[in-house]
């Protein structure tokens, strides 16, 4: 199949712990685009736990890959800078899944997730901004355990002390994107999330900031490709 892209393709990053509400908010912004361009939103988490649950994603990958994406889910990993061929497998797969194009801006959930992600990821996908969500330790417990963004239903990796190791990952690992990103001239919104923030609110708030403050990268370099 031909692909209607060219690598690296226009993204917008989405940051926070678990629970804050990125997948719920990605969700939102690939029904209603963004900076008035469609979009796509991977939710790398959902497509790993897609790859050991669904037959149709599971015959994608080999017996080796499920068996490393599994221990991954199971005890809250990080895929290192060794593993990136495979992040590389799903996101291109997701791609051509929903017939990704030029025009389109890929909403990053989940990956990267820490700076060695970043530079890997730089050649398949270009951060335009970064929304970070931001929530204390005690909102996103009671985010979970409401379930407020809807999308807690059945998941295996939300018992305490997986929660614990997260967001102490998030702190360590990930959280410096936010630095890293800003050095590069990055646009950075940040959104703070309540226990019981809707998505269509943080959506709300998202949707003030971009109109206000649009991405250096739009409006100095509108995209050519």
């Amino acid at each position: 199949m031909k692909t209607l892209y060219t690598y690296p393709v226009d993204a917008v990053l989405l940051l926070g712990p678990t629970g804050v509400g990125k997948s719920p908010l990605g969700d939102v912004l690939a029904r209603t685009g963004v900076f008035n361009r469609p979009c796509s939103h991977l939710d790398f988490g959902s497509e790993l736990r897609l790859a050991v649950s669904d037959k149709e994603r599971s015959a994608r990958y080999s017996t080796e890959e499920l068996d490393f994406i599994l221990g991954v889910l199971e005890r809250g990993l990080l895929l290192e800078n060794e593993h990136f061929a495979l992040a590389k497998k799903i996101i291109s797969l997701f791609l051509d899944s929903v017939h990704f194009s030029r025009d389109h801006i890929l909403i990053l959930n989940g990956i990267p997730r820490h700076l060695g992600q970043a530079k890997d990821i730089s050649l398949l996908a270009e951060v335009l901004a970064v929304v970070v969500l931001e929530c204390s330790k005690d909102a996103v417990v009671c985010r979970i355990r409401d379930n407020v963004g809807g999308d807690r239903a059945e998941r295996l990796d939300d018992h305490a002390d997986l929660i614990k190791t997260k967001l102490a990952t998030f702190l360590e690992r990930t959280a410096p994107l936010i630095h890293h990103y800003e050095q590069l001239g990055r646009r950075i919104y940040r959104i703070s999330v309540s226990g019981d923030m809707t998505p269509a609110e943080a959506y709300q708030r998202l949707s003030a900031l971009t109109s206000a403050y649009p991405p250096v990268a739009l409006v100095t370099e509108p995209p050519q490709r």
